[in-house]
């Protein structure tokens, strides 16, 4: 199994079958990283340039994977936990801690640096049993409890602030 540098586990083997396309492929097939970061890799972005910025990965004749271009990367945008499915409730104006944190799936194999950032959403719950145990991301989990209540206390406070109170009761006359 995958691990990061501190060597606790990412959950899977195979980071790439979690890997959605590359963020930087844009609906014409092109590479937007090469035409948006040109300063970053010069060399890549030439060799885009040359070929109309075509992505090589979803070029028919090219025999390029996900896994070989330097500068992919997929960042699940789903706001669920892909381990249990609990939905992320961020309330308006409040810091408090998300239940949803992003977890990295891929590193590179000298263990230092995150090789392509290839990342999914998992509870908080889910990625500390994925990190401090073997529990994989494709385990078949329901939330757990303590996950459930904050996720329910939250919905609580949004629906009380969504219940009308009228400026009467909302000041009383001696506050004034």
């Amino acid at each position: 199994m995958e691990k990061t540098p501190q060597g606790t586990s990412v959950g899977v083997d195979d980071p790439y079958e979690f890997a959605g396309v590359c963020d930087y492929l844009t609906g014409e097939g092109t590479c937007r990283y090469a035409f948006d970061h040109y300063d970053h890799d010069p060399e890549f972005a030439r060799e885009r340039a040359a070929d109309d910025y075509e992505c090589p990965v979803v070029d028919p004749e090219s025999d390029w994977t996900w896994a070989d271009c330097p500068h992919f990367r997929s960042r699940n945008r789903d706001r669920e936990c892909v381990r249990c499915g609990l939905e992320e409730k961020r309330m308006a104006h409040d810091d408090e801690r998300p239940l949803l944190e992003e977890h990295h799936l891929s590193y590179d194999r000298d263990g230092e640096t995150l090789s392509h950032e290839i990342t999914v959403y998992l509870c908080r719950w889910c990625h500390s049993k994925v990190h401090d145990s073997w529990a994989r991301i494709t385990d078949d989990a329901a939330p757990e409890p303590e996950a459930i209540a904050a996720l329910e206390q939250r919905r609580g406070r949004e629906q009380s602030e969504l219940g009308f109170e009228s400026a009467a009761e909302r000041y009383d006359d001696s506050e004034r």
